[in-house]
């Protein structure tokens, strides 16, 4: 079977070469047709190219899913200020793991997208960061754009267009907050990864100082095929307010985990149940988190009329962030699968806000002393005061992200958390 999983439900674009190692060579690439939108893109004129992402409803994928077009439209035009494009390929969410295959298979494909970006926003120079842990992946996207230098699809006249365009690829040093845009510029600077107050937003002051856009590698990987075919063919796939596809993230107690390509608004019942082969060994479904580990958790019930978009995940009572589905049958420990999360971004805190910083080490605290059966229940009272005073006051969400699945776990699973407290014993095994 193909990579490693294909379903029949999928509609394969930005995934079409996913297992085929020849489309990460420029070859391969052009006969794939890539290189053939940015020369589209230039003869349609800057504009026009903004005017077809913002038909085709492009939203941001890297959880945030902001218009991406509205987004290129904040660019000021005739500025006389250099204008950059950063590409966010720090993919450290826990569950997600889309943006590192786009690029270990049909890294050309991202090329084209940041070029086409970024002559829509004037940009000449843009950057791609990648986690710092992508060893491999980060080779193959290098080679990728040195081949792309050395036969003329990226510099000085690209294509014979007119267009000079550099690509940077830069790779983090592994730390999770350099995920959040602003942070990512910071680092990109050679200063420490610490998110930055906004207002000015990064279009009016961002890298350098500069004017600055900054989207998700699945985001720029779409543009292309929305170039070349239109925002309104685009729009086929998804719902009126959540169109085209989407590269579902699935992890966790499924007998087929993987990466699909699915149209937004796929029911997250269809998602487990068939194109993921149900849940593993027979046993029931628990609980599901539908965008990362930085969202609230679903429980079974939610679940089933869950429709996967943006605006269907919230209906049901979290968000669909980055897309990463994690699945937990009825074995699942939930408190122990929350305090694995809280610990996690304990340590990834930058330390700049006092609410995250200190709020996210005391929520490991207390969630480790109820799993060593020490915890009583005014804990779970604090636990939630806690999270509150985290939520919406700090310079970025990283301490939201902690309090979603603390407040989300002890509403929906409070009985998993007082059996702990009262048997001073765990609950299931994990």
């Amino acid at each position: 079977m193909a990579y490693p999983y294909v379903s029949d439900r999928e509609v394969r674009i930005l995934s079409k070469h996913f297992g085929d190692p020849t489309a990460r060579t420029l070859t391969g690439a052009l006969a794939n047709g890539r290189y053939s939108a940015f020369k589209k893109a230039v003869d349609m004129g800057r504009d026009a190219v903004i005017d077809q992402v913002k038909t085709s409803g492009l939203r941001g994928r890297g959880g945030a899913g902001f218009p991406t077009g509205v987004k290129w439209s904040f660019m000021p035009k005739d500025s006389g200020k250099p204008h950059y494009l950063c590409c966010n390929a720090d993919e450290s969410e826990p569950g997600t793991f889309k943006d590192r295959e786009l690029i270990r298979w049909d890294p050309h494909q991202l090329i084209e997208g940041c070029l086409i970006a970024a002559y829509a926003i004037g940009a000449e120079h843009a950057y791609i960061y990648c986690r710092g842990e992508f060893f491999e992946v980060s080779s193959i996207l290098a080679q990728a754009v040195e081949e792309a230098y050395a036969k003329g699809y990226i510099g000085k006249d690209i294509q014979g267009t007119g267009v000079d365009i550099d690509v940077t690829v830069h790779i983090g040093a592994g730390a999770y907050i350099c995920g959040e845009e602003t942070a990512l510029m910071n680092s990109l600077e050679g200063r420490r990864g610490q998110p930055r107050v906004k207002p000015p937003f990064p279009a009016a002051v961002g890298l350098f100082g500069m004017p600055t856009t900054i989207n998700n590698v699945e985001t720029l990987a779409a543009v292309p095929h929305i170039v070349e075919n239109g925002g309104d063919w685009y729009r086929q796939w998804g719902t009126e307010k959540s169109p085209g596809t989407k590269l579902f993230c699935v992890s966790g107690h499924v007998n087929r985990p993987g990466n699909y390509e699915l149209p937004l608004g796929f029911p997250m019942k269809e998602l487990i149940e068939d194109v993921c082969g149900g849940v593993r060994d027979g046993h029931e479904l628990k609980a599901v988190i539908p965008g990362g580990s930085s969202v609230p958790i679903l429980d079974a019930a939610e679940c089933e009329s869950c429709s996967l978009d943006y605006e269907g995940v919230v209906s049901s009572g979290s968000m669909l962030g980055c897309a990463s589905v994690i699945v937990m049958d009825e074995t699942t420990d939930i408190v122990k699968q929350v305090y694995r999360m809280a610990y996690f971004y304990a340590h990834e805190s930058c330390g700049q806000c006092t609410p995250c910083r200190e709020g996210t080490a005391w929520v490991t605290k207390i969630l480790k002393r109820i799993l060593d059966g020490r915890g009583t229940e005014e804990d779970l009272d604090t636990l939630v005061d806690v999270t509150t005073k985290m939520t919406g006051t700090t310079i970025c969400v990283l301490s939201d992200s902690v309090a979603a699945p603390v407040q989300s776990s002890i509403t929906k699973f409070r009985d998993d958390y007082l059996a702990l407290i009262r048997r001073g014993e765990r609950v299931g095994v994990a």
